[in-house]
């Protein structure tokens, strides 16, 4: 946005408050009223230089927030594919042939230990109120 100078935002005043039938002449009251006007210009110039830095620091930021997201929620590659092979996109799933390059089985979870009986009965009170016989 351009700036806007000094003394054009008094000419614009005083040229407004002519088409109202007030005209402005040299004297002390125009004097305050044209400082006025350079107080504003010099105010609405800084608070446009600093809306302007703010939104591309906003900019900036939100750009390194989306690339981070990305990074996080990109899929990730299988840890077997070579270098070059990762930059080519894959056209399907990929069929292993050598049963030596296989990923070694995954051993199933522990089971956890059953609880005795008091600890089940007390879970099961919280789960199901009893009803009161009529």
């Amino acid at each position: 946005m351009k700036q806007i100078q000094k003394e054009e935002l008094y000419a614009h005043v005083s040229g407004f408050l002519k088409t109202r039938g007030i005209e402005l002449k040299e004297g002390s009251y125009a004097n305050f009223i044209q400082n006025g006007c350079k107080v504003l210009a010099e105010a609405i110039n800084l608070s446009q230089q600093g809306v302007q830095r703010a939104t591309s620091g906003l900019n900036e930021k939100l750009d390194e927030m989306r690339e981070i997201i990305h990074q996080k929620t990109a899929p990730k590659r299988p840890a077997n594919q070579s270098a070059g092979a990762a930059s080519a996109p894959a056209a399907g799933p990929k069929v292993q042939t050598n049963p030596s390059d296989a990923p070694p089985a995954q051993s199933p979870p522990p089971v956890p230990p059953k609880g005795d009986k008091a600890r089940r009965a007390k879970a099961a009170k919280k789960a199901a109120p009893r009803r009161k016989a009529p």
